[in-house]
């Protein structure tokens, strides 16, 4: 696969147009990023014990470290790698709720969270360990948490249909003809319905409840955190959001460089964890905005794409305030809508790629219903319980002759190096 050398970028000189395009591609990347997904990730901390201010610190931790990520890494090896905030794990958390030890405890396995991603970058054990997890277990037990989220514009039009109606009107129609948009301009759409009941009900925004703050939360671990949050958020940062992350950029032409990875985003996650951040990790969307041909026809400049998009990250993530407070104005079913609009594309990748091989079916079937259950035991929420569940049936059914699965293993393990 093609890198780009640094004796490439130097050779000639740069035009407007081969730098204004990667700009343009980076600022669109950042802007779809963070408008079409914060609501998931304030949604995921306060279910599992965040307030409202802790929500808005996490936000803006996790902004600033996807920002950072993002800069060091297109900088460093001049490639267009683009980091993210773990949406799918927010989504987790959002279906997990809250576990023994609370807030403190949340955090402790955000922290460890990003501790396994250090080592999976420099224990090759590890890696090998996760790539043996089979990719329609490990994707069944994310459509089934994303289940319940999903139901979000359903419930919500039965209760509030007034509200709600308009923000699921706006994200159909531009589903039609702005696809890409579509989340944005659905939460473009609930902000309008917010400030027009905000005006309505004459309350007050206090502007200091609008000014960027972060709040330093000690850590804690209890065996429900680790078991119930830090192993499958693990896994689902791993399985859904970096390993599909290096296949995009490697169908886009580039190779992405695994340990340096994992390091920075590993280190991250660690330094935003005690802010209230749940995790960062390698882009899949957005990575293809900001290293596709959006990002111009040189590409050896794309890495200004990601770069771009890491600056202005950071400049939203002084915005996390303000919408933590937006969204707590917020009328009845207004949130869950804009959040399972917005995951419900990724609800039905994971449904197709759980049910798309034949053996595991049965399996994939088990661990999406345990996992839409919503059950917690010994503590431990429905994530865990299903990934178990899965793996059970599973080696009950599939013969230890059969062809092991390897659409997990193939991507983790070419990577691990």
């Amino acid at each position: 696969m093609t890198r780009p050398s640094p004796a490439s970028d130097a050779s000639a000189p740069a035009s407007p147009g081969s730098v204004t395009a990667p700009v343009l591609a980076g600022i669109t990347s950042a802007l779809v990023a963070f408008s079409s997904a914060f609501v998931v990730v304030l949604t995921g901390l306060a279910a599992v014990g965040a307030t409202p201010g802790q929500a808005a610190s996490g936000l803006l931790a996790v902004s600033v470290a996807m920002g950072l990520g993002s800069i060091v890494l297109s900088l460093r090896f001049r490639l267009p790698i683009t980091i993210a905030w773990s949406t799918p794990g927010a989504a987790l958390l959002a279906a997990t709720g809250a576990v023994d030890g609370g807030w403190p405890a949340a955090v402790g396995a955000f922290g460890l969270v990003g501790l396994l991603i250090v080592l999976t970058g420099w224990v090759r054990p590890l890696g090998a360990l996760m790539a043996r997890i089979p990719a329609s277990i490990a994707q069944a037990m994310l459509a089934g948490v994303l289940l319940q989220l999903c139901l979000g514009p359903v419930l919500g039009l039965a209760a509030n249909p007034l509200e709600v109606a308009p923000v699921v009107l706006v994200w159909l129609l531009a589903m039609r003809f702005l696809p890409r948009w579509a989340s944005p301009l659905a939460f473009a759409a609930a902000a309008v319905v917010i400030v027009a009941h905000v005006a309505a009900s004459g309350r007050g925004v206090p502007l200091a409840a609008l000014v960027p703050h972060a709040e330093l939360t000690s850590p804690t671990l209890t065996v429900g955190a680790v078991v119930g949050i830090a192993l499958p958020l693990y896994l689902v940062t791993m399985a859904s959001q970096n390993v599909p992350g290096v296949a995009v950029m490697r169908g886009l032409g580039y190779e992405v460089p695994w340990r340096p990875t994992m390091l920075v985003t590993g280190i991250g996650s660690l330094l935003a964890a005690p802010l209230g951040g749940h995790g960062i990790n390698l882009a899949a969307i957005s990575a293809a905005l900001a290293a596709g041909p959006e990002a111009g026809p040189d590409r050896s400049r794309r890495w200004i794409a990601s770069c771009t998009s890491g600056v202005l990250m950071v400049v939203l993530g002084l915005l996390a305030a303000a919408c933590a407070h937006l969204i707590a104005l917020a009328p009845e079913g207004v949130v869950p809508a804009v959040a399972g609009l917005a995951l419900l594309g990724t609800f039905v990748s994971s449904a197709r790629a759980a049910l798309a091989e034949p053996r595991d079916q049965l399996a994939a079937g088990v661990t999406l219903l345990v996992a839409a259950s919503g059950i917690a035991v010994a503590g431990v929420g429905a994530a865990f319980w299903a990934l178990v569940a899965g793996l059970v049936v599973r080696g009950v059914l599939v013969s230890r002759r059969a062809p092991r699965d390897g659409a997990g293993r193939g991507a983790a393990g070419r990577d691990d190096r």
